[in-house]
Order: structure tokens, then sequence, then C-alpha cells
């Protein structure tokens, strides 16, 4: 921007199904951080002088509303005791103890973790972990044994999209699924998928909206000169001295 003679972008509130932000022209909520090209993108990103841009997120929110919506007992006990909730599921999954759960039993815990919100299929599993249709099978099976809560839970949400045709965030927001009870089972399927997962993203897109507000009216009455100048889905970014 000629004004300021930095890169601004354009969020848009009405774009996202679950009501996320969206960044565009340019965007920056997907600038890539585990490539060599996107590190170098990033580091063309600087404060101006005297001041520091700093960013904080939430720790696994959308695995936190999950545990909240579905009042699973182990999901909560993890949380409640500060534990690595993948490392806790993990233990689960493979009857082991928190501290002897391997490096590779974790990453496959976090995969079903945050697979099973997004209405993960055993097959599509089974090719995110390079594993056998069958053992991912078994997995997920397990996984809903362990947590039980979570696939009652997930069994009521679709019902209850079947019936109304929507699903409401924590906060009451609704987000409608016309392909709920479509004929076409793969346009079904999507809607049941989404069912499930836009509650969470829903209610993690409403908490950072009234996140951004407090965040900076707090800054203002303290007397602040930071401000928040980004936000990327769940983390934001503030420019400050």
């Amino acid at each position: 921007m000629p004004r300021t003679g930095r890169v601004h972008t354009n969020y848009a509130q009405a774009v996202a199904v679950t009501g996320r932000l969206s960044s565009n022209e340019p965007n920056l909520q997907n600038i890539p951080v585990r490539t060599a090209e996107g590190r170098k993108v990033r580091e063309a990103f600087v404060a101006p002088a005297g001041c520091v841009i700093a960013s904080a997120d939430y720790s696994q929110i959308e695995l936190r509303i999950m545990a909240h919506l579905s009042d699973d007992a182990a999901l909560l006990k993890a949380f409640h005791n500060g534990l690595d909730v993948h490392k806790a599921t993990a233990a689960e999954v493979f009857g082991a103890t928190p501290d002897t759960v391997s490096s590779e039993q974790r990453r496959y815990a976090k995969t079903i973790n945050f697979g099973l919100i997004y209405g993960m299929s055993a097959f599509g599993l089974a090719k995110a972990l390079g594993i056998d249709n069958t053992a991912a099978k078994n997995y997920i099976t397990r996984y809903f044994e362990r947590f039980a809560g979570v696939k009652h839970y997930m069994d009521v949400t679709r019902e209850q999209a079947k019936a109304l045709g929507y699903v409401e965030t924590v906060f009451g927001r609704r987000l409608m699924l016309p392909e709920i009870n479509s004929p076409n089972g793969p346009r079904r399927a999507g809607a049941e998928r989404a069912a499930i997962n836009a509650p969470m993203q829903g209610t993690a897109a409403d908490l950072i909206k009234l996140s951004m507000v407090a965040v900076q009216k707090a800054l203002d009455e303290q007397g602040k000169a930071t401000k928040v100048i980004m936000q990327v889905h769940d983390e934001l970014v503030v420019r400050g001295a």
C-alpha cells in the first residue's frame, strides 16, 4: 500500500462455510514454513524500527472444543491434567502408558485425532499413515472404544444434522448443510463430514473473532501502542514496541 509502504491483506467473513476469516490479495494465512521458499517469503515480514512482531495461538483449540462438545471423560481428563493429548491418545489406542509411547505412535495418534475431526475414513487414514485399510480400521475402532463420548457425539450430530439441515457452533451460529440428505452418495458423505467438523471449526472461528476484539480492547485500555495486525485462523499476530 503506497500510504504505508507495507503489504496489506484483505479479509472476507462470508467465504468459508465455517465462518473462518479468509485472506486474499495476497493470502497471508497460508505461507509455507516447512519449505525453503516459504521461509524466504516469511523473512520479508519485518517490524518497523523499534517494534517487534509477535504471535500467539490457541493450543489444539479444535481438540479442546471436541472434548467440550462430546464431554468425553478421557479427552477431558487429558486436557485437565495438562497432558500431551496426542501422547495420551496413543496410550489409549495402543494400550501403553504415556511415558512408553514412541514418537511413531504419537504421530499415528495425532493423525487419528485430527483425521476424525475432519471425518476421515479408514481409507483416508490408511493413506495418511501409509498402512493397510484393515490396520487403519482397527485403529479407528480402538479409538472409539476408548473415547466413547466422541463416537456418541459424532453419531448424534449426524442424526441431528439430517433432521434439521444444519449444525450449530457453541455460540448458536448455524452452519447450513443443504446436501446432508442428498441422494448423491459422495455429496451426502461430504455433508456428513462437514456436520462433524463445522461445529468445531465454526466455534474456533467464533472464539478467535471474539479474541481479536477483546485483545485489542485490553491493549487500548492499558494505553499500549500494540496493535493486532493479522489473524491466521487460531493465531493472532500483533505489532508493538
